[in-house]
């Protein structure tokens, strides 16, 4: 049984709200963005950078360093605003989101320190990984690769062309997640094009597969903690997340897919946000 510390979580938590604020004020103050989708990932990005990865903002292409994909390209507000807080960029640099002249593309972008991927062509981010971790194999080298997708991206048939190759390499060093909010831009995904059952499937791919609360940072750094990164599986997260989570005015909408919070919407969520950010700290 793999014990969490409880104080580290507390500090995990606050610092995903504190994300989760940001990327709500750079998607107001451009008035652009993905913002449910990236409010709905924020746990998982959180997680990784601040507690699974070995990465270092001052040294952005060490060797060694494990690599992260955000496939669900779209959703880069979470993307950048992790960065920032992580110390990649400033957080000066984060507020020209949107902003005429900015380096701070609408999708990630390789200019931009920490990010391995021009991503956001659906159904790519995890063909690359693939390749990034059979690459760490074949050198001999230990870093570990992990992909974030969409549940929307899954109707990309590349996707089950990259999952195929990475049972049949062996790849345990490879992590695959799906944000599975079950929401997408045109509606819900099982009536978009049905998912379900999409634990046997990528069973029957040959990985292995892992249901978590993507929005609770305890079960996913449990989660993480407990994974052998040297056994010859690869590893699919399905993490069970609330598309817009934790501004109450755009949970669970399919409409937040993409849009930006009025004046009185942007001050609600704020509310909110400093709220929990306040009940951290005591």
């Amino acid at each position: 049984m793999i014990e969490t510390n409880p104080d580290e979580v507390k500090q995990l938590k606050l610092r995903a709200e504190e994300i989760r604020k940001r990327l709500v004020e750079i998607v107001y103050m451009s008035k652009s963005g993905h913002i449910g989708g990236s409010l709905s990932s924020v746990d998982v990005e959180t997680a990784l950078y601040f507690h699974v990865m070995n990465i270092n903002p001052d040294d952005p292409v060490k060797p060694g360093r494990d690599r992260f994909i955000l496939s669900k390209g779209h959703s880069v507000e979470a993307y950048y605003s992790v960065l920032a807080s992580r110390g990649f960029i400033s957080q000066e640099m984060l507020d020209t989101y949107g902003h005429f002249g900015t380096k701070l593309a609408g999708h990630p972008t390789k200019k931009i320190p920490g990010i391995e991927l021009n991503s956001g062509a659906l159904g790519h981010g995890l063909s690359v990984g693939v390749g990034m971790a059979l690459a760490a194999k074949m050198d001999q080298q230990s870093f570990r690769t992990f992909v974030l997708m969409g549940d929307g991206e899954q109707g990309e048939g590349s996707i089950y062309e990259a999952a195929m190759s990475a049972s049949h390499y062996k790849l345990g060093s490879l992590v695959a997640i799906i944000d599975r909010n079950t929401l997408q831009i045109s509606g819900k995904t099982e009536d978009v094009m049905a998912l379900e059952p999409l634990r046997e499937r990528w069973e029957a791919f040959g990985w292995n597969v892992f249901d978590v609360d993507g929005n609770d940072m305890e079960n996913l750094v449990t989660l993480f903690d407990s994974f052998d990164y040297q056994d010859k599986k690869p590893k699919l997260i399905l993490a069970h997340t609330i598309k817009g989570k934790g501004v109450s005015s755009m949970e669970d909408q399919a409409k937040w897919h993409h849009g930006v919070p009025n004046q009185e919407l942007y001050n609600q969520a704020l509310v909110e946000i400093n709220q929990r950010i306040n009940e951290l700290k005591q």
